[in-house]
């Protein structure tokens, strides 16, 4: 048992965040997202563990109980992980769509992709010394990697995305050595090929997470709130269906916890039911808005999912990553959630006999 998994089970509807919090000032350009670092060296190494250890205090202060690194040591949630990685050229970059929805510059597959050194573990480790309260670690998934990347080696998004998972499964395995009590791998692009989700999609993120006793979680969203994103959630119409795809692979699959986006999005509620008996990881926090939202706008957000989800299985959380709001913003959202989680935990110890 790692030293936190004992405060998971002992914490009713315990809080978290899925992604990234705003970088301090001097790390990093506020509210804007993949901005370069300001510094450089041991300074920029002294920055970030500055910066995780704010960002663990302000969750801590806030009332969050399962405690994250906010993104504070990575620039970009996929590429900052592959830049570790041998067999890709950064200086080799092509246009690909991302997603089928944006265009971007990406790193080119040159050879045979490998994991030569841990990339987060030492930032894990630090980030335990942080705080008693159990800590979560997000990677990014196999087929979200291989959708940032151009491959002039491999030509094959399947045999790529197994290299990736076997990849993906040294580090979690570390992380989890390092204390880590949940380890989430984000998987945006479950939302978008769905035919491959069912092909091999759900099979190499069980095997990311083949043999670790952490908890694991998948976060499935719809993106930052970018125009990109905003512009194609136009085009999903009054209902947002796309996880009734992949949701029942996910409730047969050994995967611990599915993350999904929820608070004033168009997803159904119901399809939360297709994962009964998984842990839930709800989006009670629109991360597309700069409105904070109100403790009783969260509570009526859960009270509405618990109608598909055990209490004892749901983790009240955000949407997506906070990196392009303002840290006020962000951090009152924080306070909103724990708030109207509050609500809810009275509402429900009241309830019983």
């Amino acid at each position: 048992m790692t030293s936190g998994e004992s405060s998971i089970m002992r914490t009713f509807l315990p809080t978290s965040i899925v992604g990234s919090l705003p970088k301090p000032s001097w790390l990093a350009e506020p509210e804007t997202l993949w901005s370069p670092w300001k510094l450089e060296g041991d300074a920029l190494v002294e920055g970030k563990q500055d910066a995780l250890r704010i960002a663990a205090h302000e969750q801590r202060r806030r009332g969050i109980d399962i405690v994250s690194d906010g993104e504070q040591t990575r620039q970009h949630f996929v590429t900052t992980f592959i830049e570790h990685l041998t067999g890709v050229d950064f200086e080799q970059r092509e246009t690909v769509r991302i997603r089928n929805r944006y265009d971007a510059s990406v790193p080119t597959v040159v050879g045979t992709v490998s994991r030569d050194e841990p990339v987060f573990v030492d930032h894990a480790a630090f980030l335990r010394q942080q705080t008693d309260q159990p800590i979560k670690w997000a990677l990014p998934g196999p087929m979200t990697m291989i959708d940032t990347l151009y491959d002039r080696h491999y030509k094959s998004r399947e045999k790529l995305a197994w290299e990736f998972a076997t990849i993906l499964n040294q580090e979690a395995r570390e992380l989890e050595a390092a204390g880590v009590d949940i380890i989430q791998f984000d998987e945006p692009a479950f939302n978008v090929f769905h035919d491959e989700v069912q092909d091999w999609g759900v099979a190499t993120l069980e095997r990311a997470a083949e043999g670790l006793r952490a908890e694991t979680a998948v976060h499935i969203c719809y993106g930052y709130g970018i125009k990109a994103n905003t512009d194609w959630k136009a085009t999903l119409g009054p209902q947002w269906r796309q996880y009734e795809r992949s949701f029942p692979l996910l409730q047969r699959s050994t995967i611990d916890i599915v993350s999904l986006e929820c608070h004033h999005s168009h997803v159904p509620m119901d399809l939360i039911e297709l994962v009964r008996g998984k842990k839930v990881m709800l989006g009670a926090i629109d991360v597309a808005s700069e409105t904070i939202e109100t403790p009783e706008e969260i509570a009526d957000t859960l009270r509405r999912a618990l109608q598909f989800v055990d209490a004892d299985k749901l983790v009240p959380s955000t949407n997506c990553g906070m990196a392009p709001l303002s840290r006020s913003v962000a951090l009152g959202k924080l306070s909103a959630l724990r708030a109207g989680t509050d609500i809810i935990r009275e509402e429900l110890t009241a309830a019983k006999p």
